[in-house]
């Protein structure tokens, strides 16, 4: 037997019965031969971790952009503190802990430059609309390995296709966009869990808001410190669903309410407030205008990158959209300074 072979093996004895088993997966779009030593989702959660796009969420804005300080998160730590969080809470339900990672991540690997601002403006901008879970998945099918894309399982595509919940319910009743498999619904809580917890860390951290300021009800509820607001999230998922039988993945009553109250916070006193809102009018005329450019000079964008879209991609906005989501925060900024701004005279 080989070492994939036995984890898929240990697989069956040890995860629950509603866990993803490697061997049960869907499969990828093209079928290709399975290693001796990992299984699919190891393999899929590998391809993530050594893909561009992976390596370029540590220079892409969470929510304060282009911070001084070292301790500000990026898109890249974020997609670690969810994996972190996902795998805990999967360990502890005895779920498939290679997919929950894998699909945490790869979730954002869509995301644009300058956070939810870039997204806003390529959702106005480009013709067919745009959301970061999309172009996550047309990242891992399209984009990385020049338009052969990673070549994942369907297990995994699928949690980073359902990630998103936006201003919607975190975990629907109906189960209405819900992940197909409890290893991405966990992930879908986490990603809540995770951003909602560093963001406000962050933005006491800078000063926007003051722990004094976080709603009494959501102290009393999930706590005043940032490891014990983790904490009783964490426990509140693995708690409610395993008295749920594993039907799917809850949160209880109390925790979510604390959770929509703070989200509601977070908005009003963060993400909304005049500090941010007055650097994300910058962040978006930057993209608007590089938008814009290289719409009119496609012939600009670098070759490579022309000729993955060539034959299969003919549409010139559906390539600059790739092109401009694809960029971290300093490109953006170097490349507008680049074709904006004044230059200085070079001499002979």
């Amino acid at each position: 037997m080989t070492i994939r072979g036995q984890t898929e093996a240990i697989e069956e004895k040890t995860l629950h019965p509603k866990a993803a088993l490697s061997t049960a997966s869907k499969g990828r779009s093209r079928p290709e031969r399975e290693g001796d030593v990992r299984t699919c989702f190891q393999r899929d959660r590998d391809r993530i971790i050594h893909s561009k796009a992976f390596r370029r969420l540590k220079h892409k804005t969470q929510v304060f952009l282009a911070p001084k300080g070292d301790h500000y998160r990026t898109r890249l730590t974020h997609v670690l503190e969810v994996s972190q969080i996902a795998r805990t809470i999967a360990r502890a339900l005895r779920l498939n802990e290679d997919l929950t990672e894998a699909v945490a991540l790869g979730h954002d690997l869509g995301h644009t430059p300058f956070g939810h601002a870039g997204e806003a403006v390529l959702r106005e901008i480009y013709p067919g609309g745009f959301d970061h879970h999309k172009q996550s998945l047309r990242v891992v099918d399209f984009l990385e390995n020049s338009g052969r894309g990673l070549n994942l399982t369907y297990e995994v595509r699928n949690g980073i296709i359902t990630h998103s919940k936006g201003k919607g319910q975190v975990m629907p009743e109906d189960g209405s966009s819900l992940p197909e498999t409890l290893e991405g619904q966990v992930v879908r809580v986490s990603d809540i869990i995770a951003y909602l917890n560093h963001d406000l860390d962050d933005a006491i951290r800078a000063g926007v808001i003051k722990r004094t300021d976080i709603p009494a009800d959501v102290v009393k509820v999930i706590g005043n410190k940032y490891s014990k607001r983790i904490d009783t999230m964490v426990k509140d998922v693995i708690y409610s669903t395993i008295a749920s039988d594993y039907d799917r993945i809850y949160m209880g009553e109390e925790v979510s309410a604390a959770i929509y109250v703070l989200r509601d916070f977070l908005f009003d006193r963060v993400y909304e407030s005049r500090q941010i809102k007055r650097e994300f009018k910058k962040a978006r005329k930057i993209l608007s205008d590089l938008y814009e450019y290289f719409l009119d000079h496609t012939g600009e964008i670098e070759e490579g990158f022309r000729s993955m879209h060539t034959g299969k991609e003919t549409d010139s906005h559906r390539m600059v959209c790739d092109f401009i989501a694809g960029m971290t925060d300093r490109f953006a900024l170097m490349t507008y300074e680049r074709l904006f701004l004044p230059q200085e005279w070079q001499t002979g």
